[in-house]
Parts: C-alpha cells; sequence; structure tokens
C-alpha cells in the first residue's frame, strides 16, 4: 500500500516506484490524500492537496496492517480515513528550501495566508494577523461544513506546528477549537497537538478534523511507535 499527498511530484515518483515493483511481481494499491480544503472546491475534491490529514491517513492504513489485514483491507481503511478528514492551514511567515536558499514567497509582517499549503502553494486570502480564538473559529467555519460534520459525531483532532510555532499557542488554539467544537456538541475523541506535518521552518498551523466510527476508533487507538507517531494506550 502506498499512501502519499496529491502531489505532481509525489504522483509521478509513485508511479515509477509501482512499476518497478511489479516488474519484481508485487502488487502495489494507492490512496491519495487531499484533506486540504481551500485548495479546490468541494465539486473538484480530487484536486484538492493533502495536508497534516495524511498523518491519520498513515495512522489508520498503518494499524489495519499491523493488525494482520491484507492489501485490499489496509486500502480501504486508509481511504476511508482520508474521505472522513477535512484540512486547512494558516501561514505566518515563509519557509525557505535549502537548494533555493531564500524564501520562496513573503507574508507581510502582521498578515497571515489562509490556506497556505505546505510548500508555499499561495491560500484563499492574505488577511491581517489574527488572535488564536479568531483563527479557531474562521478554521472551523471552512472545514466543518464541507464533510459536514455534525451534532453527535465524535472526531479526532489534529493541530500542527508547521515548524517554527511555539507548542504552547498550538495548545491555545486547540482550547478555543475544542470549545467551539463542545459548543456544537461535537465531541472530541482525541486530540493531538505537536509538530506532526511541518515545513521546514514556516510559522503558522494545521487545522485537521477526522470524523469517526467504531472501526476509525479502533485503528485510532492501536498502539504505535515510530519517529513520526507515538502513541499508548489511552
Amino acid at each position: 500500500a502506498c499512501l502519499f499527498g496529491n502531489y505532481a511530484g509525489d504522483i509521478m515518483n509513485v508511479k515509477m516506484a509501482i512499476e518497478l515493483a511489479e516488474e519484481d511481481g508485487i502488487s502495489v494499491k494507492t490512496v491519495i490524500a487531499n484533506d486540504d480544503v481551500p485548495s479546490a472546491p468541494k465539486s473538484e475534491r480530487e484536486k484538492r492537496r493533502g495536508v497534516a490529514g495524511e498523518v491519520l491517513m498513515w495512522k489508520v492504513g498503518g494499524a489495519k496492517a499491523a493488525l494482520g489485514g491484507d492489501l485490499d483491507a489496509v486500502i480501504a481503511a486508509a481511504q476511508k480515513a482520508i474521505d472522513n478528514t477535512r484540512s486547512i492551514g494558516i501561514g505566518l511567515t515563509p519557509c525557505t528550501i535549502p537548494a533555493v536558499g531564500k524564501p520562496n514567497f513573503s507574508i507581510e509582517p502582521g498578515k497571515m495566508e489562509v490556506g497556505i499549503g505546505h510548500h508555499g502553494e499561495p491560500g484563499i486570502e492574505v488577511t491581517d494577523l489574527k488572535t488564536a480564538d479568531e483563527m479557531a473559529q474562521m478554521m472551523l467555519d471552512v472545514i466543518l461544513p464541507d464533510l459536514p460534520f455534525n451534532t453527535g459525531d465524535e472526531v479526532v483532532v489534529l493541530i500542527s506546528g508547521l515548524g517554527a510555532t511555539p507548542v504552547m499557542e498550538l495548545y491555545i488554539l486547540y482550547n478555543k477549537v475544542a470549545e467551539l467544537l463542545e459548543d456544537k456538541q461535537i465531541s472530541v475523541y482525541r486530540p493531538y497537538v505537536g509538530d506532526y506535518f511541518t515545513s521546514l521552518e514556516m510559522m503558522g498551523v494545521t487545522l485537521t478534523v477526522m470524523k469517526l466510527d467504531d472501526e476509525l476508533k479502533t485503528l485510532i487507538d492501536l498502539d504505535a511507535d515510530s519517529m513520526g507517531f507515538t502513541q499508548f494506550k489511552k
């Protein structure tokens, strides 16, 4: 199983890798993450980028494999995960790609870019810098209607810094996100706050919400021990 984001370079490289694997008699199936709501309208969801929702897709797919699921079962679980996941990012500063040596875009001081991509792809608007509480409301207003998420849902909330955002700031944002979800009677089953899906030294944040069913809860709960994601019994 190959689980990756919806980027032209990634797709090209995966296709070449699949061809090589198939020459060796290895069967490969894929799931392409497209959780980034601002990157394309809902009617063209297949064009959306994959962002921090990929982390939850990898967790669910990996858990299914760890439980002995075959290729089709792993693919089905990963696809269900990403289909029930929505994300939005906000950037406060650009990042510097080492091979380039300078920022590949700019954000004026006191401004923020809503819907920014992890490679610096433009967002949906540049606006005045907001407070964490205002950002939480703005981000949820974009992603909750898109699935949609409804009263009574249980969700995973993942808040990832983009590389240079203090963890304390991420928790301040999560506090308001949790409060707003509670107001809508949406229950946070598991929160994840930290640097899970970063963009070098960019300051900013991604908010990801995944709607759960019984299968996804079981797979999310499974222990994990890796460089990028570690958790133990709830």
